[in-house]
């Protein structure tokens, strides 16, 4: 196993593989997705045109496993500048840890230490004071919650995360049981750097 950052034409090679990962990572709880490779073609594209943009890769051999994405928060300034409009908080000063996916036969390796270390790192090369993320909220009688479901929440923490109140994304996506795209709430947490 091997855990490495992503530039230049070895993340342009990485993307399709990137897209099928978010594809069947988040198809699972919490996430439901069910994503369609056109749109993770679009929707990495960002990663390609962004300079402060980072992806880290964990590898099996040559077999990507598991991907971490992020970018300076201005580049999702139309998705994210409303939730944190109340926050005082200048997007330029945040970092925005996008996705963290792993195949579940890889977890429990250290794997997600090294992809929020990663992208701590270069958060700070940039410049920025704050990391964050945004995680789904489901509720706790959700029909498709597995019985042995774990949050993370406490990973998160440990990693010195914590949920910034009332800091909510609002996303549409089509779940694995629904005919039509829905609503999603998704929590934002945040470390000072």
């Amino acid at each position: 196993m091997r855990v490495e950052v992503l530039t230049g034409e070895a993340l342009e090679a990485a993307l399709d593989d990137v897209a099928r990962l978010r594809i069947s990572v988040f198809r699972a709880w919490p996430y439901l997705y069910d994503g369609s490779e056109a749109y993770e073609r679009e929707y990495l594209q960002a990663y390609r045109e962004s300079e402060g943009a980072i992806v880290v890769g964990a590898f099996d051999g040559d077999r990507l496993v598991g991907a971490a994405t992020g970018t300076p928060m201005e580049d999702h300034a139309g998705d994210f500048a409303a939730p944190f409009a109340q926050t005082g908080l200048d997007l330029k000063t945040i970092f925005y840890c996008a996705e963290s996916v792993l195949l579940p036969e890889y977890r429990g390796r250290g794997i997600g230490h090294a992809f929020f270390e990663a992208r701590e790192d270069h958060a700070r090369a940039l410049g920025r004071s704050w990391s964050c993320f945004c995680g789904v909220q489901r509720p706790e009688d959700h029909p498709l919650r597995p019985d042995d479901y774990q949050p993370l929440n406490g990973f998160w923490r440990k990693r010195g995360y914590e949920p910034l109140p009332g800091v909510v994304a609002h996303f549409r996506w089509k779940d694995i049981d629904e005919a039509e795209e829905t609503d999603h709430q998704l929590q934002f947490w945040i470390r000072e750097l």
